[in-house]
């Protein structure tokens, strides 16, 4: 059962360690999904599979803790609008990982909190700070070390065109998602967690069954083609499943204030992983640029008090 807001936080040591676990899981899911994508499986059925089966779990537990799913006046459209761009956001980097190295789509679509800070500013918020200026223009310095701009520019190679699609779709994952966290701030405050967590799932289910079902995405339903490609796709629903409904109980307990930029060991983790599992590998000079990336993006996340 979820713990209460009024339940002890975990030690510091025990919070860190199983959200870097989580981190490890979510980086699994993407490495399970490239294999999958691979093998023939269709980028709307990952997702159905992914989204069904943690939506399954989060009714189970809403039901056992036996909570209403009710939600205050005027917050209906926001909600669904919400539900709408992690749809879209899942299904952007899920196609930007199909096409480029995961570790990649990852480090673009990490980029969100740059986005999201810009967002707020555009809308009324506050400038943001020379702080985070500087941390901002040093994540977009890594990301051109990462991505291999320079030589990219001077090349022109035959993967060019899938290569900056997956890198539009990556980055398009990063301004939803900045979209999305936005709304749930300000327009979705009141909305309890638990609902706004299991309806967003609802609709992401709703709305890759009503796209697959449509046919708008040739081949978005396509089954996996081998048993590597089934045992991937089971690979990806169980990491995605377990992580998000572990991380729903788990949060009001592990002080997130403090301890969120742990999470952004995804991508180191996807890294390895990817090396490991799919011989992709990265140049000195993009790991650098992947390294000030996730350094600048920890620093940004970090609230500085004063």
């Amino acid at each position: 059962m979820a713990a209460s807001p009024a339940a002890p936080l975990f030690p510091r040591k025990l919070a860190v360690a199983l959200l870097a676990l989580l981190a490890c899981c979510f980086a699994g899911n993407h490495i399970a999904a490239r294999i999958a994508f691979d093998n023939d499986t269709g980028v709307l059925l990952a997702i159905l599979c992914r989204s069904g089966l943690t939506l399954l779990a989060l009714a189970a537990l809403l039901a056992w803790q036996r909570q209403p799913l009710s939600l205050p006046a005027g917050t209906r459209g926001w909600q669904v609008l919400l539900g709408l761009l992690i749809a879209t956001q899942s299904l952007c980097l899920y196609s930007a990982v199909a096409r480029i190295p995961v570790a990649l789509a990852l480090l673009v679509g990490n980029t969100f909190p740059i986005l999201l800070a810009l967002l707020g500013w555009a809308l009324g918020g506050p400038r943001p700070t020379r702080r985070t200026a500087l941390l901002m223009g040093l994540i977009l310095c890594g990301l051109a070390l990462a991505l291999d701009v320079p030589a990219r520019l001077r090349g022109g190679g035959a993967d060019e065109p899938a290569w900056a699609l997956g890198i539009a779709l990556a980055f398009g994952a990063a301004c939803v998602f900045a979209c999305a966290l936005w709304i749930t701030d300000h327009k979705l405050a009141e909305v309890r967690g638990p609902v706004r967590s299991l309806l967003t799932l609802a609709i992401v289910f709703s709305s890759m069954l009503v796209a697959g079902l449509s046919g708008v995405m040739p081949a978005g339903l396509s089954v996996p083609g081998s048993s590597s490609g089934w045992l991937a796709l089971a690979s990806l629903v169980l990491l995605y499943g377990v992580a998000f409904t572990l991380l729903f109980v788990c949060v009001p307990r592990l002080n997130m204030a403090q301890n969120a930029p742990v999470m952004n060991i995804e991508p180191i983790a996807t890294l390895v992983l990817g090396w490991a599992l799919l011989g992709q590998q990265l140049s000195a000079m993009q790991l650098l640029g992947g390294a000030l990336v996730i350094g600048a993006i920890v620093l940004l996340t970090y609230r500085k008090k004063g």
